[in-house]
């Protein structure tokens, strides 16, 4: 499991969702569970990667909190010289549940309403 400890420095600041943000990024796709999400392509791309914090909740063990994602994915072909299909880039969302654990800034992220 990820360690999200700037994020979890930044709870109750201005800048939370930022710190976040730029955590979850960081995790890339595989971590965030994109692969699963897809629903145009058949591989996320790790980059721009973007987030939106619909809502959180703070309880005394941990910070939970819902984020739609936002990022691309490309419908591979098959790489031959001859092929004339673009591998074009897909706008994909999902959303995701991410439990921050107050004591060690252990991330559990899963996709929405498991």
């Amino acid at each position: 499991m990820p360690h999200l400890t700037r994020s979890l420095a930044a709870v109750g600041t201005p800048g939370f969702e930022t710190v976040l943000s730029a955590e979850l990024a960081a995790l890339g796709p595989d971590a965030l569970g994109l692969q699963q999400a897809l629903s145009a392509g058949n591989t996320a791309l790790s980059d721009g990667i973007g987030f939106m914090i619909l809502h959180s909740r703070e309880t005394p063990d941990s910070i939970q909190v819902r984020a739609g994602v936002f990022f691309t994915s490309i419908l591979g072909g098959c790489a031959c010289a001859d092929d004339p299909t673009p591998e074009n880039e897909n706008a994909e969302y999902c959303e995701i549940d991410v439990i921050l654990d107050r004591r060690t800034g252990q991330a559990r992220v899963r996709p929405a309403g498991d």
